[in-house]
């Protein structure tokens, strides 16, 4: 007789264990109004007065920084990646919640230097920190819920590429990794290089202006670049039944950190994740117009908009050079629970 061992969060991987508790949970009776629930970067429904948008996200210590971490950026982080959520369904944040776990030996100084960092990032982007929670745990875990305003225009959502549609994503790819390799093994490269990622990676830049600039001009799909380009595609082409074809070496990646990691430049851009860009698709004949408006807002020379591929019928994620040749990377994106990532 067979033994049957209990299976592991590790063998569903993060995606899986989504779907199986997603199938649990009471979904949308019809009088709740949902717009988007589970599986997008953030929850929609229509509201008295406008759709409401929410998400929450944490950083763990240990898991999304290390000990050592300088504090305020924590704090900027934890509500930029919350932000990033509400830019990827084309809304404005409004009200944010923070719940705090900490150890009885935490250093007050510390967390007030957390909370300096989330107020900055707050403030800089206009969000009320309203309330939330603290309470004694073996490490340091902050947990933010941002609530968010939709346009009358409508939303942005995983679901909505069509097949034609040209790709493109905001910014820079793989800068964020790339400071994460340099902090993690003390690489010491030249000054602007260092700069430039370390503030890819523990102060990233939610896109809330291109997000509801998007929504006007008539884009329904996006997705914001946590997990990695190429599994953050994967999910727009799973819940909009399409399939992409991408460019690789179209990717924009920084030249100063191209030139840090020539070896390795392509696979972060590809796979490293926490860039927190829009990766989007809209139609060819729309897409010189929505760059150009793109590339003009405030900041705009430092967030380019780049073509990088197309949505297809076939389903999956196909990745070429650009003499047509097939490109295979070294794993897909992030997963919290698949081993390597």
């Amino acid at each position: 007789m067979a033994i049957i061992l209990p299976m592991k969060v590790s063998e569903v991987g993060e995606f899986g264990l989504i779907k199986l508790l997603a199938e649990l949970v009471p979904g949308d009776s019809g009088d709740h109004r949902v717009l988007a629930g589970i599986g997008d970067d953030a929850a929609a429904w229509a509201g008295d007065d406008g759709v409401v948008l929410a998400t929450t996200d944490a950083l763990v210590e240990g898991v999304h920084f290390t000990v050592g971490s300088p504090w305020r950026e924590v704090g900027w982080k934890a509500v930029a990646v919350n932000l990033s959520d509400i830019a990827a369904m084309g809304g404005a944040p409004r009200y944010c919640l923070v719940a705090l776990a900490l150890p009885a030996d935490a250093e007050v100084d510390h967390v007030v230097e957390l909370y300096r960092g989330i107020a900055e990032a707050a403030g800089r982007f206009n969000v009320a920190v309203v309330g939330g929670n603290v309470t004694r745990a073996p490490g340091v875990t902050v947990t933010l819920t941002v609530i968010g305003r939709g346009q009358d225009e409508g939303i942005l959502t995983r679901s909505g590429a069509l097949a034609g549609e040209q790709v493109a994503v905001t910014g820079w790819l793989g800068s964020a990794a790339a400071g994460l390799r340099m902090l993690s093994a003390g690489l010491k490269l030249t000054a602007e290089t260092e700069a430039l990622l370390k503030r890819a990676y523990l102060l990233p830049q939610p896109r809330v202006a291109q997000g509801r600039l998007l929504v006007q001009c008539g884009v329904r799909a996006a997705i914001d670049v946590s997990d990695g380009l190429v599994a953050d595609m994967g999910h727009i082409c799973q819940a909009s039944g399409t399939g992409a074809s991408l460019e690789v070496d179209r990717v924009p990646i920084h030249p100063l950190m191209k030139a840090a990691f020539p070896g390795e430049c392509l696979h972060l851009a590809l796979t490293g994740g926490e860039d927190y860009e829009l990766l989007f698709t809209a139609g060819k004949d729309n897409m010189d117009g929505i760059k150009a408006m793109l590339e003009a807002l405030p900041g705009g020379d430092d967030c380019p908009v780049t073509v990088i591929g197309e949505i297809t019928g076939e389903p999956g994620v196909s990745l070429f050079r650009a003499a047509g040749r097939p490109y295979r990377p070294e794993g897909q994106g992030w997963d919290h629970f698949k081993k390597g990532g």
